[in-house]
């Protein structure tokens, strides 16, 4: 309990007191709040960059009190420190959230090929989403629904073992379209875990900087989707998701034959089990964001890939590779902006790198790596630009059993585009790649074309 004394104030002091204390106040709440980033958006797309403002504080109220009023001495009881006001709940997501977007593709080979045929092609991509509370469950569901399609012809294959467009790449002997489905549970803390059918390009569209899908940003598979020889490209499992302040942690169970054209129950894990299990560090180095990441993927399969393994690399059924057991490799990679683009939230430019090594049989690749600089020029932050430099390394023992029919070794080769950013969400690409390509008797080739991508 407090005791407050009798004592008489004349008006005109009392509100000189207050009008100073109010000018105090009003000091301190016009200070810069500080400033973080929002490491979560960042670590899933490179327009998810900016800076989140935090605030906090509490309102003021001061009572009129009138000219020459006492105050009479009484007994005021203990006043518990007001309730701090809870922060703000992010708005729910639509109910259902769609995109459309449609690539045009034309390309041909300048150098390296006697076939300098100019290829059409296209694909088709939809992004559909329901939020749990139209179909049952409340909104921290949702059900991810993606089906694409492809026509038309391109030049993968024709230079080089790693495909050159990834938006018309599909295993061999496999249909122009897939549909893959999954369900999705976001938990208040920001985690979530998702379970179904799920298309990996939709995680490598969202990395920051390289940012690409076939749609968007790089074309060759090497750089769009890094083949691990691990994980498929289309995979059935489960992917959990752990964000925090400072880093953001993953860890998939699935299924290691590729699911593409597929349900997702055909091979029920027949292959094995594989894993991935990542760590993903959310810097700021000299005020630029940055992400670095570590993950070690692997699996208890017994033999190569062979659904996503060339049909050019089958090994012989008596040759040394793919008789081992169990599979195992480590990945380290970054992304670093050097600059951001203060006229364009989200715009910016930097630098990437990834380097994976494997034990080997029965991984058919043993070790690869890419490095390379993207982003958006600062006079046309709607157009975008990259260039990067590539190296995949056949497992030796694959490389010795399949050398009587045809002699192969690395594979190496340089991409660059530019994207013209156009009205009417239109972008116009376009793509160089020049590979040294590992088959030994193929000289190296120049491939150029152009993309056309529309947005609905």
């Amino acid at each position: 309990m407090m005791v407050v004394h009798t004592t008489r104030i004349s008006g005109a002091r009392l509100r000189r007191t207050l009008l100073a204390c109010t000018a105090g106040m009003a000091v301190l709440h016009a200070a810069p709040a500080a400033a973080t980033l929002d490491g979560e958006d960042l670590a899933h797309g490179a327009d998810a960059i900016g800076e989140v403002a935090i605030t906090s504080g509490a309102d003021l109220a001061l009572a009129a009190v009138a000219d020459d009023t006492v105050v009479q001495d009484k007994v005021a009881p203990d006043v518990a420190p007001p309730t701090p006001p809870a922060p703000p709940r992010r708005p729910a997501p639509p109910p259902t959230d769609a995109r459309l977007v449609v690539s045009q593709f034309a390309d041909t080979v300048l150098t390296g090929s006697p076939d300098d045929t100019v290829r059409y092609g296209g694909r088709a991509d939809a992004y559909i989403t329901l939020r749990g509370d139209t179909w049952g469950l409340d909104e921290s569901w949702s059900l991810q629904i993606r089906p694409e399609f492809r026509w038309g012809d391109s030049a993968n294959g024709v230079v080089g073992l790693v495909p050159k467009n990834t938006a018309l790449f599909r295993p061999e002997g496999t249909d122009n379209y897939d549909l893959s489905l999954s369900v999705k549970k976001t938990f208040g803390s920001g985690a979530s875990l998702e379970v179904g059918k799920m298309n990996l390009l939709d995680i490598s569209g969202a990395l920051p900087i390289v940012a690409s899908d076939g749609h968007f940003g790089f074309q060759n598979l090497g750089i769009a989707l890094p083949p691990t020889a691990i994980v498929p490209n289309t995979l059935t499992g489960a992917m959990l998701t752990v964000p925090t302040k400072r880093a953001i942690y993953r860890l998939w169970v699935f299924d290691p034959d590729s699911q593409y054209g597929r349900t997702g129950f055909e091979t029920a894990f027949r292959s094995g089990v594989g894993f991935l299990a990542s760590a993903a560090a959310l810097t700021r180095l000299g005020g630029k964001p940055g992400v670095y990441n570590l993950a070690v993927v692997g699996s208890t399969r017994s033999g190569p890939a062979v659904d996503i393994l060339p049909r050019a690399l089958t090994p012989p059924r008596n040759g040394r590779f793919g008789n081992e057991s169990g599979e195992f490799a480590l990945q380290l990679s970054g992304f670093q902006y050097l600059s951001l683009n203060p006229r364009a939230p989200g715009k910016g430019i930097g630098i990437f790198g990834r380097f994976q090594a494997s034990m080997g049989d029965p991984t058919f690749l043993d070790y690869s790596g890419f490095i390379g600089i993207s982003g958006n020029p600062a006079a046309r932050p709607q157009d975008r630009f990259g260039i990067t430099a590539f190296h995949y390394s056949l497992t030796d023992e694959l490389v010795d059993d399949i050398a009587f029919r045809l002699p192969i070794e690395d594979e190496q080769g340089i991409e660059a585009f530019y994207t013209v950013g156009l009205p009417e969400a239109f972008e116009l690409t376009l793509d160089v790649q020049v590979v040294d390509g590992a088959i030994v008797f193929r000289d190296t080739g120049v491939t150029a074309g152009l993309r056309l991508t529309k947005t609905f």
